[in-house]
């Protein structure tokens, strides 16, 4: 009986090998294959003019007391004060449409239940880093798919410009409802990628641009020098530096950034110039500044999720940040945030909540800067 268990565990390691050697041979084959939406694009058709006026459309907005996720704060950090706010911002939440084996449209509806409750996760624990120094305001809008991201046909391409036309539509209705005072806008994966996009096209060279205090521009590569000459704001050098872009993506040791670095490399920058050969923008969320290292010692809060059914928990002190020569940012050794980790130990989920403490600090470091220019 013992040699025959013995034999059982022996077959179920080799079968575990051999499912980790075909995942690392054809992970994205197979992640592609199933993610990726079988169905033809159908084009969406716009939203109505008003249609940021109504409440509904928002997941977090001044006007929204009850079950506003931007207003969480985790134990032992004071919620946000009544006061009349500083800042107005404006937050883009990553993909929360994940569907697999094809059977979903290239396009969230705005009513899908999943994806909503995923957004609203997302709006509590990485927007509200932001609720300290102001009001936020988190729209919905018909994100692409996951897996739009996964393929080079048309239809990808086709499903991002329709998510960017609500941000944009959602953007016009936050700046007139927002006139006049400090502006930050912030963002994370998919979403940074729209927030580049309103940079270069609603902001830049525009008198909105002198209202910036800072855009996070989070979980996206952005280039030094194809991207950042676009976008009318430079990359932030100092944590006391206002008017400026911040950018990291957080991998653990060893880190394999193959498949974004090819990404970027292979698209062309906002300037028109090809990215290929150019720096990926990369801000120590911990000190602030444009490249270099910080031990854990001094990072402010990773928030913790990993109890379920208990809200996030802000732990001082266990990870570490440095700007690695390709761009991304090192953590170091892996650390446990949870099952949401990428292949080549891509902490991409946790972008925010690994510096949650650091990046409210931050935030409110460089509204203190605006105010004083």
């Amino acid at each position: 009986m013992a040699r025959k268990f013995l034999y059982v565990i022996a077959a179920l390691v080799v079968l575990a090998i051999a499912a980790l050697l075909a995942y690392r041979i054809w992970g994205t084959q197979l992640i592609r294959s199933v993610m990726v939406p079988k169905a033809a694009f159908e084009e969406l058709q716009p939203l109505p003019q008003d249609a940021y006026v109504d409440a509904a459309m928002w997941i977090a907005r001044p006007d929204i007391a009850k079950d506003n996720p931007a207003l969480w704060t985790p134990a032992g950090v004071a919620a946000p004060a009544a006061a009349t706010p500083k800042a107005a911002i404006f937050f883009i939440h990553p993909t929360s449409y994940i569907t697999t084996f094809g059977d979903a449209s290239w396009n969230a509806p705005l009513a899908n239940k999943e994806a909503n409750a995923t957004a609203q996760r997302f709006v509590m624990t990485q927007a509200s880093a932001f609720n300290g120094v102001g009001t936020i305001w988190a729209p919905r809008y018909r994100q692409a798919n996951y897996g739009a991201f996964l393929t080079d046909r048309p239809e990808g391409d086709k499903a991002l410009a329709a998510a960017y036309r609500d941000v944009a539509q959602a953007f016009a209705a936050f700046l007139k409802a927002n006139p006049e005072g400090p502006l930050i806008l912030a963002a994370h994966s998919q979403g940074s990628r729209h927030l580049l996009q309103l940079l270069r096209e609603q902001v830049a060279g525009k008198p909105v641009a002198d209202r910036i205090v800072a855009a996070y521009v989070v979980g996206w590569p952005v280039s030094v020098e194809a991207d950042l000459p676009a976008l009318g704001l430079p990359a932030c050098a100092r944590q006391d530096q206002a008017h400026c872009i911040v950018s990291w993506q957080s991998y653990a040791e060893p880190a394999d950034p193959s498949a974004v670095v090819e990404s970027f490399e292979r698209k062309t920058g906002y300037t028109g110039q090809p990215r290929k050969g150019t720096h990926m923008l990369c801000t120590n969320p911990i000190t602030g500044a444009f490249n270099g290292a910080a031990p854990a010692s001094a990072n402010r809060g990773t928030l913790d999720a990993r109890e379920e059914g208990k809200p996030p928990r802000l732990l001082t002190g266990i990870v570490p940040a440095r700007c690695d020569t390709s761009g991304v940012l090192m953590i170091g050794e892996p650390v446990d945030m949870g099952p949401f980790t990428l292949p080549g130990n891509n902490y991409h989920v946790y972008d925010y909540s690994l510096f949650w403490g650091n990046v409210r600090a931050d935030a409110q470091k460089r509204l203190a800067a605006f105010t004083r220019k």
